[in-house]
């Protein structure tokens, strides 16, 4: 007899998050998706069961995770992209990033552990950038919160292994979602750094322009579910396997000054 599978998908009211949860319920699963707030989504997913989430509320959170109930994949997608000199970033915007980007999603994952292990089946997929592994300048929050995901995923890999839970981060290069329309953006007024910070997001806008698709992240992300043993990364778009190839034969200031120019700087 064949297995229904459950699965958490946040941030699946666009983009990234909706064509996962759209995959995965045409493949017969039971998928919860999650939005701040899903009276507003647009075009919602048929057979997708939408639920509120606030990653910057505790409360919001265990809420989202107590109505999903048992859970055999979490797909931890909901995110915030930020840019701007880190001399300029208020404190308040880092930690409401951080909150969003990296507490919110921890929190989520240890509320569905505990059912995963007693099951003996999870999977939980952190949805970085390949940003983390490729650092940008005047995106050094951003590329901080996808770094501290993937640090938390790798190092709980092996804690929950032993119990059927696979642990594995996706990292997309640039993807078409219109993503830099949602991204949030701090430079003071007069900054010296003005020229820059301009040619870099007209850069990043149009390299996102011409990036991959959301639906061929999903379908990575749907194959990291699939694996028997996922690997501890995943990287696609961006020429994700010649980069990563380069990076370990060069020296890293070679590759540093690859993605700068990459972006104009």
């Amino acid at each position: 007899m064949s297995i229904t599978r459950t699965a958490l998908v946040t941030g699946a009211s666009s983009g990234i998050g909706a064509a996962v949860a759209e995959t995965l319920v045409d493949r017969g699963w039971r998928v919860y998706g999650t939005g701040r707030d899903p009276s507003t989504i647009a075009d919602p997913i048929p057979g997708v069961e939408y639920l509120p989430l606030d990653l910057t509320d505790g409360a919001s959170i265990e809420a989202c995770a107590a109505a999903a109930g048992e859970v055999d994949v979490l797909v931890n997608n909901a995110g915030e992209s930020q840019s701007g000199p880190i001399e300029e970033l208020p404190m308040e915007a880092i930690e409401r990033l951080f909150q969003t980007n990296v507490f919110g999603a921890v929190r989520l994952t240890q509320l569905v552990l505990p059912g995963m292990r007693s099951r003996g089946y999870g999977r939980i997929v952190m949805v970085g950038s390949m940003l983390a592994s490729f650092p940008l300048a005047y995106r050094s929050s951003y590329v901080a919160t996808k770094a501290a995901i993937k640090g938390f995923a790798n190092a709980a890999r092996r804690e929950v292994a032993p119990y059927g839970v696979g642990v594995t981060t996706v990292e997309p290069g640039a993807i078409s979602t219109g993503i830099g329309l949602r991204r949030t953006h701090y430079l003071a007024e007069g900054s010296p750094y003005t020229a820059e910070y301009n040619t870099m997001i007209s850069r990043l806008d149009a390299n996102e322009a011409g990036g991959i698709s959301a639906a061929e992240v999903a379908a990575t992300i749907v194959k990291a579910i699939d694996a028997d043993r996922p690997k501890q990364l995943y990287a696609v778009g961006s020429g994700a396997p010649f980069v990563f190839a380069l990076r370990r034969i060069v020296p890293r200031t070679v590759v540093e000054r690859i993605v700068a120019r990459r972006h104009g700087l």
